[in-house]
């Protein structure tokens, strides 16, 4: 086998026996890095310091991960201006943030012969929206409910 000292330096090919040896002198353990290789290819390490630093750069990669939240906004088509607006703040504000954004119309009773002004609202949020999100999902028609789903655009560098 192919033998790799602790300093990385190659000490030759040399047998199970003598590498199993010299890790015990050096006080480290011998890892078997290329078993498919001809010869294998074994390095003589501290095979528990090897696993607590992998942990830690696995570790390091999950905080620098970024989660992205689908926030939920919720109107009715009798919704009133002001309100609208109220609404459309708080959609720039989670788009700014980074999050997607799922706007939902609600239809109540006999609001659901005027399923044209769910589309209007959801449209205008849209046109409102169109310098900050593209439209993920078009508006789509469930049961009593209407929604869109809205991302924000990629930010230019």
């Amino acid at each position: 086998m192919r033998l790799i000292k602790e300093d990385g330096k190659q000490a030759g090919i040399v047998s199970l026996k003598e590498a199993l040896t010299y890790a015990r002198d050096v006080g480290l353990d011998l890892v078997e890095v290329a078993p498919n290789a001809k010869p294998p290819v074994c390095k003589v390490m501290d095979y528990g310091k090897y696993l607590y630093e992998q942990q830690k750069k696995q570790q390091e990669a999950k905080k620098k991960q970024v989660r992205i939240q689908v926030k939920e906004i919720k109107v009715r088509p009798k919704t009133d201006e002001n309100d609208l607006q109220t609404k459309i703040r708080h959609i720039k504000r989670f788009l700014s943030g980074g999050d997607r954004c799922k706007v939902t119309v609600f239809f109540r009773g006999r609001e659901l012969a005027h399923k044209e002004k769910g589309l209007e609202i959801l449209e205008r949020i849209a046109k409102d929206l169109e310098e900050l999100a593209k439209i993920e999902q078009a508006p789509k028609f469930e049961g009593r409910t209407m929604f869109m789903l809205l991302s924000p655009l990629a930010k230019k560098k």
